[in-house]
């Protein structure tokens, strides 16, 4: 595997975990938003990732880079809530919370934090030894 092919690999890892770290803050800043309606609710987001397997050639390439699919809604249930005195409650009275969990969004951020840093040091050594190998010819 060529040096070149890190740089490309972490490029997409860090692209993929940025897109990760948006949507958990997109979850976070949307987590005590409130609706009267169930539609209407702020649903989180998850970035779906896959290895873009198509761009590597049947000549046993060892690297693969990551490739975000997409951006998909959690199914899990709103949080309904009876408060008949709520400015925004429905006609029975409930109000509609999103179904974002604030703590599992907090360990996600940080694993996404870590994950981009990891692969910036990984980007960082492969850029030394790139330049220890250039000055070895000197």
């Amino acid at each position: 595997m060529s040096l070149f092919n890190v740089f490309n690999v972490t490029g997409s890892a860090m692209s993929a975990e940025s897109v990760r770290l948006n949507t958990t803050s997109s979850n976070l800043a949307n987590a005590n938003s409130v609706s009267s309606s169930a539609e209407e609710t702020y649903k989180a987001r998850h970035p779906v990732f896959a290895a873009a397997l198509q761009s590597a050639s049947y000549q046993r390439e060892e690297s693969v880079p990551v490739q975000v699919k997409g951006i998909v809604e959690s199914q899990k249930p709103l949080r309904a809530e009876y408060n008949p005195e709520h400015p925004l409650a429905n006609a029975e009275g409930y109000i509609y919370k999103p179904n974002v969990n604030v703590m599992e969004e907090m360990a996600n951020m940080i694993s996404a934090s870590r994950s981009y840093q990891s692969n910036v040091q990984v980007a960082d050594a492969s850029k030394q030894m790139l330049m220890s190998t250039l000055q070895m010819g000197k």
